[in-house]
């Protein structure tokens, strides 16, 4: 299995993940130009791609989808709800690349096999996915207020985890934001911050966990060397030590981060 993150935060997300003769995106946040050159910049060809996995109908996970879609004849998969909800931005999509999703929904790609569980977000119907290419596991996890039972029972025992870790709580708390927007990034169905991340992932990292992404970081209250050692320090009081027990990195905001190629 092949991963990157081409983008990660409020400015636009869109992840890679290719494996068993399969390559989907995790959604296509930003405008379909900027994706097909973050594609490129990987060595990829969009017209290789498989689909497009939708978590939510916001902006920066959608942006792109539609374009993608029309242009390289790509079904988008989206649970029903996130499907009304996105339809006005996306446009008009061919009906054999409407692919709809269910809650706890498990489907196979060529031999890519994913699942879908549901995360906690102020959105229709927001899920999070894990995708399975021969005994190697990656689950993807953000844009959640908090980690839910059905999350946590499916991204357990990942080889790989793209975790949320969007705010330091005294950043957000003190910062120029309106009172009304903390409250709802700092609620259940909001953002993780990094705290909260640290402690979600010293108690879900296992003997196969070996790699860590920390994405979605909020551009106005983290910054990726605060987002590292704050999640560093939580699980360290836990036992567990980036760089020896595992390897960890933070997702650029802009652009490709590391191509992880699991065996």
């Amino acid at each position: 299995m092949r991963v990157c993150t081409l983008a990660s935060g409020s400015s636009g997300n869109c992840t890679y993940i290719e494996g068993n003769g399969a390559s989907v995106l995790v959604d296509a946040g930003l405008s379909g130009k900027a994706i097909k050159q973050g594609l490129e910049t990987i060595g990829v060809d969009p017209l290789d791609l498989d689909g497009i996995m939708v978590t939510h109908e916001h902006l920066d996970h959608i942006k792109g989808a539609g374009v993608l879609s029309r242009r390289y004849d790509l079904k988008i998969y989206a649970t029903e709800m996130t499907w009304a909800q996105m339809l006005p931005t996306v446009g008009n999509i061919e009906d054999c690349n409407r692919g709809v999703l269910r809650r706890e929904d498990c489907l196979e790609i060529e031999d890519l096999k994913i699942e879908c569980f549901e995360t906690s977000h102020d959105a229709a119907e927001s899920v999070g996915f894990c995708f399975y290419s021969g005994r190697v596991k990656a689950g993807i996890t953000t844009d959640t207020g908090l980690l839910t039972r059905q999350a946590r029972k499916h991204v357990d025992g990942s080889d790989l985890l793209i975790f949320e870790a969007n705010h330091d709580l005294n950043m957000l708390k003190n910062g120029s934001y309106p009172w009304n927007l903390k409250q709802r990034i700092l609620s259940d169905r909001g953002h993780m911050s990094n705290i909260a991340a640290g402690h979600c992932l010293a108690s879900l990292i296992s003997g196969n966990t070996n790699r860590v992404i920390l994405a979605h970081l909020s551009r106005d209250n983290n910054t990726p060397e605060l987002a590292f050692k704050t999640v560093a320090d939580v699980m360290e009081e836990s036992g567990l030590t980036p760089g020896q027990d595992l390897v960890m990195e933070v997702a650029p905001r802009f652009g490709p981060g590391t191509m992880w190629d699991m065996v």
